[in-house]
């Protein structure tokens, strides 16, 4: 059986656009303000973290709050265990410039008294806030301030009579749990609500986002919660996150990493880059290593890569290591280098600028890529 592979790319040209320039079609929610920043209604999917100081060590909690904003955190959520963290909120919020999220557990006196504080936005578990009348408190609180309240359903603290009658990683149970909690808040007139379903478990995850896109309109926080150390933690974030933005489900995201939580921003912005949802910044194409390798490119693309961070400037950056795909590479990208023996040949917009001996070539590189963004490196 024969096809006529060309008349079939003349057809397709006009309806199938160049995927790269495209992110996935994204689900329509409606539009949830925390602080300066709008989760939901189509707007940037955003990335969070969490401080993991003492939040009553002010100094501490503010300067790190200023480490995740730079490399990228665009909310941030800090603990409240107690009472004297909650008091210590308005003066980390005076200090910082990305809303602050109050996560609250347990006790609804804390969310009320973080409300007072002038936090943007509270975050609230269903399986321990406690009882309905202390729920309405919160969202009567809420509504007032003109600030969101996120469900965070979580695997680890599921209501008891949801784990009683589904197990640990039945995707019922997240789904019943939120929307026992929505109807509470509807029930009071509170729809400024942000939801997460976050479970360890992959598959649960994805079954709880996917059943309940189908019910309600409110914004998603993604995340796979105790995803692990930074190795395990970042595959299995890029899978359930990634599986569920590739599908248009998601509007604000956090990386939950056993790690610095600087390493959580550098992977969720990863993730967003690889699905065309993040444009601005460097992204670095490197291929894998192998035997026609000729120079050092595993420290040359992890140095090129650290030294380049910092730069919001959108540009495809090629770090490649041989004659075979490395051309071809290189001159696909903004800028990129194409490995030989000793030597590599430096690549501008399709474009050979020069050969550069290897011991030269990283800084040729960085300095094009300086040339082009106009910033410092």
């Amino acid at each position: 059986m024969s096809r006529n592979i060309s008349s079939s790319r003349k057809r397709n040209d006009k309806t199938n656009p160049d995927l790269d320039e495209y992110p996935p079609p994204r689900r329509k929610s409606r539009a949830v303000k925390a602080g300066n920043v709008i989760i939901g209604g189509g707007f940037p999917v955003s990335i969070q973290s969490m401080t993991n100081t003492d939040t009553c060590d002010i100094p501490a909690t503010v300067n790190q709050i200023h480490q995740l904003e730079e490399a990228g955190c665009e909310i941030i959520r800090v603990a409240v265990p107690n009472e004297m963290a909650a008091a210590c909120l308005g003066q980390i919020k005076k200090q910082i410039s990305i809303p602050l999220v109050a996560d609250i557990h347990f006790s609804h006196k804390l969310a009320l008294n973080a409300i007072k504080e002038g936090v943007d936005k509270i975050r609230i578990n269903p399986g321990n806030i406690g009882d309905n009348r202390k729920v309405k408190e919160v969202a009567r609180a809420a509504a007032e301030a003109g600030i969101p309240l996120r469900i965070g359903v979580n695997s680890g603290s599921l209501p008891e009579k949801l784990s009683k009658k589904y197990s640990h990683s039945d995707p019922r149970a997240f789904v019943t749990a939120a929307l026992d909690e929505i109807e509470l808040l509807e029930k009071n007139n509170f729809k400024n609500i942000v939801i997460s379903l976050k479970s360890s478990n992959i598959a649960c995850t994805l079954a709880a986002h996917k059943i309940l896109a189908q019910q309600v309109d409110y914004p998603f926080h993604l995340g796979i919660t105790e995803a692990g150390t930074e190795f395990a933690g970042s595959i299995k974030s890029a899978i359930g996150i990634g599986s569920l933005l590739a599908t248009g489900i998601g509007d604000t995201i956090r990386v939950s990493l056993t790690a610095d939580p600087v390493r959580e921003i550098v992977v969720a912005k990863q993730i967003l880059k690889a699905l065309n949802l993040k444009k601005d910044g460097i992204e670095v194409i490197s291929c894998p290593t192998c035997g026609r390798c000729q120079i050092d490119l595993i420290d040359i693309a992890r140095s090129v890569e650290e030294k380049t961070r910092h730069i919001k400037t959108p540009l495809k950056v090629a770090v490649m290591g041989c004659v075979v795909n490395g051309p071809g590479e290189a001159r696909a990208a903004d800028v990129g280098i194409a490995g030989g023996a000793g030597f590599g040949t430096l690549f501008a917009h399709g474009e050979i600028l020069r050969k550069v001996p290897e011991k030269e070539l990283e800084q040729a590189l960085l300095a094009e890529i300086s040339r082009l963004t106009g910033e410092d490196i």
